[in-house]
């Protein structure tokens, strides 16, 4: 890279650090082009993105972040998993970690918050914002729902006692 490129290449780092909801630092030693490409497009779809960066440049990108503190993390074949959401990135990193061995996650940060593995497992186990707001849109909606069905009730049995009545007195 050029020293330009290198400039570049910090300051969208430290953008993507300073907006992402978490940062995840795993390494990557032994994964194949196919598997880390595999994992980028699993990372993808969840909303997030994976950078493979020299831990001097990202180092560099940390500074004057609230993950500041996770540059400890970044020695050897280091990756970076983010995404605005703080629940994506860890969790898509834990379910490629299960299943391919070789990436193993180091740590990571939600802001200011240090995490270390079992930090960023735990966040994985929590549901996505997506997933929060159905809920509370289904908490939300079923009283509605409910009210709408008790209101109906009386009418629907008076409808039925009458129609009973009727059939009655056709009947005689």
């Amino acid at each position: 890279m050029e020293r330009a490129e290198k400039r570049e290449f910090v300051t969208s780092m430290n953008d993507a650090f300073t907006n992402a909801g978490a940062v995840v630092v795993a390494h990557y030693s032994g994964l194949t082009v196919a598997e880390i490409s595999a994992f980028r497009a699993q990372v993808k779809t969840a909303g997030g993105q994976v950078k493979v960066a020299k831990n001097r440049l990202a180092k560099l990108a940390l500074q004057g972040t609230e993950a500041d503190h996770i540059s400890g993390l970044f020695e050897g074949q280091t990756l970076v998993v983010y995404s605005p959401d703080p629940v994506a990135a860890p969790k898509a990193a834990v379910e490629f970690a299960k299943k391919n061995e070789k990436l193993v996650i180091l740590g990571g940060a939600m802001g200011a918050t240090n995490l270390d593995v079992n930090g960023v497992k735990a966040l994985a186990e929590l549901p996505s914002l997506d997933e929060l707001r159905a809920k509370l849109v289904g908490m939300i909606t079923t009283p509605a729902t409910r009210i709408a069905t008790i209101v109906n009730a009386p009418a629907s049995q008076l409808a039925r006692v009458f129609g009973a009545y009727s059939q009655k007195d056709e009947a005689a």
